[in-house]
């Protein structure tokens, strides 16, 4: 089997440094054949020690969001990305913003902007979901209502004193559509409060939403 055929086993996966030397264990030299695979655009590096297959091999490349979850971890892709999944806000998203428990960091890639922000056990494990984003690809991925509440939790200098400065975020800053929010679980929101960031920013945001 050559080489294109045996990553083809790994399509919509991202391929990691020991995955291909096991691949590769009849070379006496597997990084040299790494580094030609590169060259004649079988393999893409992502990072050191990643990869996808290349546009040489016509192998679906995994979903962005997927990678996300795979470059830095543990993490869960969050915030503006998550809501564009979810349809609530209408810009294109190019840099994938992702939660971990890790040190904040950030990815700069051939493939776009990978940044990661650190929250606090036990905030951070709340409102995760298993989403299907393509065929055999399932990535980690906050739910709206997390997603909504960890970029107000995050984001330097976003205080929410009011609903109606509230409002005035979500429409004007964020621009989502306030009747998408009336199906948000508050009461699981509030179960958050004692463990989140900005607690009362984010308990006017579910004061918010409640009276929509």
């Amino acid at each position: 089997m050559d080489i294109k055929q045996q990553l083809s086993e790994y399509r919509g996966q991202l391929i990691t440094h020991q995955m291909l030397v096991a691949l590769l264990k009849e070379y006496s030299r597997p990084n040299d054949k790494i580094k030609m695979l590169k060259d004649e655009g079988i393999l893409q590096s992502v990072k050191r020690g990643f990869y996808i297959a290349g546009s040489a091999t016509n192998i679906a490349r995994p979903e962005r969001t997927l990678i996300a979850n795979h470059l830095y971890g543990p993490s869960y892709v969050s915030m503006e990305a998550a809501l564009m999944y979810y349809g609530l806000i209408p810009e294109r998203v190019y840099g994938i913003t992702s939660m971990t428990t890790k040190s904040s960091k950030s990815f700069r890639t051939p493939l776009g902007l990978y940044t990661y922000t650190s929250l606090p056990l036990p905030y951070y494990s709340f409102g995760l979901e298993t989403v299907i984003v393509n065929t055999n690809q399932q990535v980690i991925m906050a739910t709206p209502e997390k997603a909504l509440a960890d970029k107000i939790a995050t984001t330097p200098g976003i205080i929410l004193r009011s609903m109606s400065s509230t409002k005035n975020y979500l429409t004007e800053d964020l621009r989502i559509e306030l009747s998408d929010l009336k199906n948000f679980d508050t009461t699981a929101m509030a179960t958050w409060l004692s463990h989140a960031p900005k607690k009362d920013s984010l308990e006017i945001l579910i004061k918010t939403i409640h009276k929509l």
